[in-house]
């Protein structure tokens, strides 16, 4: 079974196999947006009319439900790893709202007659050990007899009404604080093709955004999201449009991992990247920015760090809000 390798089996891997975030809004953009269930009386303070990173719902003055789910295919070979980069992505989620999770479901759809069920035993474990670490219990959850290997969590959590960390939150003079350095999608890539490993990037997926979550909150931050699959610019533009800003980027002042850069040049650049980087490209003012930077910029990020509207200690600053002008982005 360690000739196995799990990334070929699938299409796609991790969060640039998500849907296009221009085609994902046209579909979304039917529905309505709404503050409350008139069945159950309950406030929705953070729902689909931003695409949040979770929903989240009062259930009294002093206490919210947080609920999200995310799944992905594998995104690295080894199956342990497969489990615990998914399991903290899923996490990620109530983190990026500013909440602590309590229980997640484990999703998982398994081809049964090509992959040994001893992966699907190490891809749950991943998860398990990652669910420890963070205190969230796991029981139980779904599986199904799939075409290919994919799994996630539906996590549910508790958070502060008063101390959300919001996507429409931002405000102008805020500095951008970024806890986690970008890479990962283009490292990602090269593995696929490869089969090189990166173990800074796998560090980097594993790595709970809880200790993050919380020193943005001490510090009185109140908006904020996760940088996952439609890249840094992706995930900034919503947040900057949101908050009804501009936002500016330090491109020098972004953090890589080591070797993104070179994969890059050699070409292991995804579709979900070059889609993510065409999707604010009309929102733009990239300046004198060099293509392999707005594609960096772009990367689509498995489990990648948070983007905070505000300082946060130990993370670097990336750039800052200002007050909307005719670009909502613009990279420097």
């Amino acid at each position: 079974m360690t000739d196995i390798r799990l990334t070929q089996y699938a299409r796609g891997g991790g969060c640039s196999c998500k849907i296009p975030p221009g085609e994902l809004e046209a579909v979304l953009a039917a529905f309505p947006s709404f503050d409350s269930d008139e069945d159950s009386g309950r406030e929705l303070l953070i729902g689909l009319e931003h695409g949040d990173d979770a929903a989240v719902v009062r259930v009294d003055g002093d206490r919210a439900l947080v609920s999200t789910v995310d799944f992905f295919a594998p995104v690295v070979d080894d199956p342990y790893d497969f489990g615990r980069i998914a399991a903290a992505n899923a996490l990620s989620d109530v983190y990026a709202v500013g909440g602590e999770p309590l229980v997640a479901l484990n999703l998982l759809g398994w081809p049964r007659d090509i992959l040994p069920m001893e992966l699907a035993h190490e891809v749950l474990r991943g998860g398990l050990d990652v669910a420890a670490k963070a205190g969230c219990a796991v029981g139980g959850g779904h599986s199904i007899d799939d075409a290919e290997p994919k799994y996630g969590m539906a996590v549910t959590g508790l958070a502060d009404p008063a101390a959300l960390l919001r996507l429409d939150a931002g405000r102008p003079g805020l500095p951008l604080s970024l806890t986690k350095p970008l890479g990962v999608g283009v490292l990602n890539s090269r593995h696929k093709a490869t089969g090189e490993v990166f173990p800074e990037a796998i560090a980097s997926m594993t790595t709970l955004n809880r200790d993050a979550s919380r020193a943005a909150r001490t510090s009185g931050a109140r908006c904020a999201t996760d940088v996952t699959g439609f890249g840094l610019l992706g995930h900034l533009f919503k947040l900057a449009r949101a908050s009804g800003v501009t936002a500016v980027v330090d491109a020098a002042a972004v953090p890589y991992l080591e070797g993104a850069r070179e994969a890059v040049r050699d070409g292991y650049v995804s579709g979900g990247t070059r889609r993510n980087l065409a999707w604010v490209s009309p929102h733009l003012d990239a300046g004198g920015t060099t293509e392999e930077d707005l594609l960096l910029l772009a990367d689509a990020q498995t489990s990648g760090g948070l983007l905070v509207a505000g300082e946060v200690p130990g993370a670097p600053v990336i750039g800052e809000l200002v007050a909307a002008g005719e670009h909502t982005l613009i990279v420097r």
